[in-house]
């Protein structure tokens, strides 16, 4: 199965999520990755939804979600036409010994240290999946204790705009 990355451009209205995300789990899909968020747009939200599914069902879900009242685009972004990006942040086990290390560490993958303790940092990084996937393996030998970690945000590459083509579709 492929991932697709789905960009829905939606109404800022209560129950909208919920109605989207069970679209997907009626048909038994599991979403790998959902994120929610307003757009420069007042009054309207963008949902970022990244699925493995073979295109046909896809298709027969895209073309459902474009049913729901409140959805009013929906844009597939592929790897090649749009800027894909995770968000991380993991609390690793740091001493005085190998706080240096650790440090070091993320400042390869471009990665902040947002926070340190006696025992520990909190490292916040900003990649595709298989960088941040990356980071972990580097950080693992040191103790990771916690991760916490966005959806994929993806927006078009180029001028178009999806909200100015859903205004004048609308």
């Amino acid at each position: 199965m492929a991932r697709h990355t789905l960009s829905v451009l939606v109404e800022d209205v209560p129950g909208v999520l919920t109605r989207v995300a069970s679209l997907f789990a009626r048909r038994a899909f599991n979403i790998n990755s959902l994120a929610v968020g307003p757009t420069e747009i007042p009054g309207m939200s963008r949902i970022t939804v990244v699925v493995e599914a073979e295109g046909d069902l896809l298709e027969q879900v895209t073309k459902q979600l474009n049913k729901l009242i409140n959805v009013l685009k929906i844009v597939e972004l592929t790897s090649e036409t749009s800027v894909q990006r995770d968000h991380i942040l993991i609390k690793v086990r740091a001493d005085a010994a190998t706080r240096l290390q650790v440090t070091q560490a993320a400042d390869l993958f471009r990665a902040s240290v947002v926070d340190v303790s006696t025992d520990s940092l909190i490292i916040e990084a900003t990649g595709t999946p298989e960088k941040l996937s990356a980071l972990l393996s580097v950080l693992e030998p040191f103790g990771v204790r916690e991760i916490v970690q966005s959806g994929t945000l993806a927006i078009g590459r180029g001028a178009k705009s999806m909200s100015d083509r859903a205004l004048r579709t609308a």
